[in-house]
């Protein structure tokens, strides 16, 4: 197999949960970054048979997914989810397919590799049959972060996140849009995937709060973040929120560096940083913005200034695209790695 040394000039691909929202961005990056797919294996549940996905102009038949089909599979794309993550990941690793993981099934265990390849490509050499891929919030804070860590070391984190419906995957962006017709209709707005109305709202991250008092996506931000940076002391608060928009996270970061680093540098560092976009107009007022930040596989990055509250503080904001960076385009980087593709 080629994660054993062999090189091949095509590769096998399953991409399971292919008809939602993040597997339908796998299907396209791939088309971007024309990878070499030798075949194809769109899967899904049982619901989910007799549709097609497009691929490369053409319609691919939707499997449903079993333990059988990994068969004959070289890399396995997962994004349907922890239960499926961990029903499966057995059977795909066993049929010799390497598993990417979208989901939070696998990240916080020690013999799996929580990636990003900006950050620590090299952690894949150490994986067992699985590659985690982090939390979309904790990806796009990391990625502008890591450089300037390298430069000053980052002492301290305080974010707080504005995080769009795709996060909450295909249906929440189609309650959002269904809210705000029916908002602008005078018609009555219909609560399913979310606890609150999501149109002309925010509220605190639908997802369970723990006993220290921080959703389970705050603490989710924390430990894989520590984890990422190989950091595992590293101060962080977080407060997740989630807004009204259909994709594309924000976040407002800021930071407590060893030495003081200057807005002067740090613009400096992050213009050449890989993965990242430095939008930073103040003359027009012009940074980043989740309506731009949306089909980008960078981070964009701005607002970037003095926390004038501490004398070694830097404070910015930052946009990326949460179903491509924050998910798919992270997945399909870490394949590129693995098949030096790079």
């Amino acid at each position: 197999m080629p994660h054993n040394g062999q090189r091949m000039t095509s590769y096998r691909i399953a991409v399971v949960g292919a008809t939602g929202a993040v597997g339908r961005e796998i299907l396209r990056t791939l088309e971007r970054r024309n990878f070499p797919v030798k075949s194809l294996k769109p899967l899904a549940s049982a619901r989910s048979t007799g549709k097609t996905v497009e691929f490369q102009g053409k319609p691919v038949p939707v499997e449903e997914l079993r333990a059988e089909a990994f068969e004959g599979v070289d890399y396995a794309l997962f994004s349907a989810g922890a239960t499926r993550s961990r029903q499966f990941a057995g059977a795909c690793t066993e049929a010799g397919a390497v598993m990417i993981d979208n989901s939070s099934a696998f990240r916080m265990r020690s013999d799996v590799p929580l990636v990003v390849p900006e950050i620590n490509a090299g952690d894949m050499k150490q994986h067992h049959g699985i590659i985690s891929v982090p939390n979309c919030s904790a990806i796009i804070m990391a990625v502008p972060l890591w450089p300037l860590h390298q430069a000053a070391q980052i002492e301290r984190i305080i974010v707080s996140t504005y995080q769009s419906a795709s996060g909450a995957g295909a249906q929440a962006m189609a309650e959002l849009e269904a809210q705000t017709r029916a908002y602008a209709a005078g018609q009555p707005l219909k609560r399913e995937i979310f606890p609150h109305q999501i149109a002309f709202n925010v509220f605190s991250h639908n997802t369970a709060v723990a006993e220290n008092g921080y959703n389970e996506e705050e603490n989710k931000v924390i430990e894989e973040t520590r984890k990422i940076f190989h950091e595992p002391q590293l101060p962080i608060v977080a407060t997740c929120i989630r807004v009204p928009v259909l994709r594309a996270h924000s976040e407002s970061i800021v930071i407590e560096t060893k030495r003081p680093l200057s807005p002067e540098e740090a613009r400096e560092i992050l213009a050449k940083a890989p993965g990242v976009k430095v939008v930073d107009d103040r003359e027009k007022n012009h940074f980043p913005m989740p309506l731009e930040a949306s089909g980008q596989f960078d981070v964009l990055v701005g607002r970037i200034r003095r926390d004038l509250s501490h004398p070694r503080g830097l404070t910015l904001f930052v946009s990326g695209d949460q179903l491509l960076k924050g998910a798919a385009w992270n997945a399909v980087q870490i394949l590129e790695h693995l098949v030096g593709k790079v």
